[in-house]
């Protein structure tokens, strides 16, 4: 989710759901030691829980970016082993490193030993011809034993040449099969199933083999199915927000940006799935392509594609 899950968004989507976790995009290693901390890694308060999610393969490194992120206060470390762009091969990080298990074991065991908070691993089932059960299980296993108790499964192999991250994400065949095996094999450990999930009827579905779900681009494109999450996941009784109840509490948010200097566009691009299948929809998102973009943007252009998705 490379430039989607950015703090605006996350804001934005805890007005819709206040118990789902919510994942960081993905920060390399070495953008976190060497990078502008405070724009890459702050975040506001009310998105917790909030986990960072990493991308690097240097145990040294990815300990201190562990003790960095407990630092800022959040909620978990992620190790991202499944990214399987080209740009993320380069540096060593992502899905290549389903080859080397036992460098995998060794990074989880130094961020556990670095910090407090749970340290988790983001995987595929396999990369190129290396996709076969029995290497999954070998790699599940022996990070394992560095020191992850949870890993986050998506159910597609992928590969490393010849096909886009786009690519990857749909032509793999989805095999949740394989992952129900891997969660019979390893009870004890705590299996999440990604990839393909469009809805929270197919997550509660799936919570009936799986420890946890996690949806990726259908909750970006439309995060307002998530409005009844915790009342359907967690068995949480409060009232469920309504699309107007999210727009009120994010105005006071945006005002707040637009007076640090962001750009209206940097939040409102976030938001053109709010009013996905629901009348009024087209116009509010045209409203906001249109005009969120233009220089000196501010509120009211928000303010304007809210009246428009109620004509």
């Amino acid at each position: 989710m490379l430039e989607w899950t950015d703090r605006h968004f996350r804001f934005f989507l805890r007005l819709v759901s206040r118990r789902i976790l919510l994942y960081t995009e993905m920060l390399t290693s070495g953008a976190v030691l060497r990078g502008d901390r405070s724009r890459l890694l702050e975040f506001d308060p009310s998105e917790h829980p909030v986990a960072l999610q990493l991308g690097g393969s240097d145990p040294a490194d990815l300990a201190e970016c562990a003790r960095i992120a407990e630092q800022f206060g959040y909620d978990e470390v992620n190790l991202n082993v499944g990214c399987p762009s080209d740009r993320v091969q380069s540096g060593r990080f992502g899905a290549c490193l389903m080859a080397e298990p036992a460098l995998v074991a060794d990074c989880v065991a130094a961020m556990r030993g670095a910090v407090a908070i749970p340290v988790t691993v983001k995987t595929r089932i396999g990369i190129d011809e290396r996709d076969s059960y029995h290497e999954l299980a070998h790699f599940v296993r022996t990070v394992g034993q560095g020191g992850c108790p949870t890993f986050i499964i998506h159910a597609r192999k992928a590969w490393l040449k010849g096909l886009s991250p786009k690519e990857n994400r749909e032509i793999p065949p989805l095999r949740y099969d394989v992952v129900r095996q891997l969660k019979g094999d390893f009870p004890d450990l705590e299996i999440v199933l990604n990839g393909g999930i469009a809805n929270l009827q197919e997550c509660v579905a799936h919570l009936q083999h799986f420890d946890g779900v996690m949806l990726g681009r259908s909750a970006y494109h439309n995060p307002y199915l998530l409005a009844e999450a915790d009342r359907l996941l967690f068995g949480d009784r409060h009232p469920v927000p309504s699309r107007d109840d999210v727009m009120q509490a994010l105005l006071p948010y945006v005002e707040r940006e637009l007076a640090r200097g962001t750009r209206l566009q940097s939040i409102c691009r976030h938001l053109l799935g709010l009013f996905h299948a629901a009348p009024g929809g087209r116009l509010w998102r045209r409203h906001l392509s249109e005009n969120a973009v233009k220089p000196g943007a501010g509120v009211e252009v928000l303010r304007a594609a809210w009246e428009l998705s109620h004509a």
